[in-house]
């Protein structure tokens, strides 16, 4: 269970905004939608595989 704590005076936009973030972090959303449909584990493998070029790439642009 997510709990926002909202101190007095805050904005409810911004304890909404916390809401969010810390559900999106949670990937319940994520892990539904990739629950829709079956994918084989040869092509979930080669997903993963391509994501970590990708993202070394990006690390390697930053250095």
């Amino acid at each position: 269970m997510i709990v926002v704590p909202v101190k007095e005076g805050e904005n409810i936009e911004k304890a909404l905004k916390k809401f969010k973030r810390k559900f999106e972090k949670t990937g319940i959303v994520k892990e539904l939608r990739s629950r829709q449909q079956f994918d084989k584990p040869s092509v979930v493998k080669r997903l993963k595989k391509e994501r970590a070029v990708y993202v070394q790439q990006l690390q390697q642009v930053e250095d």
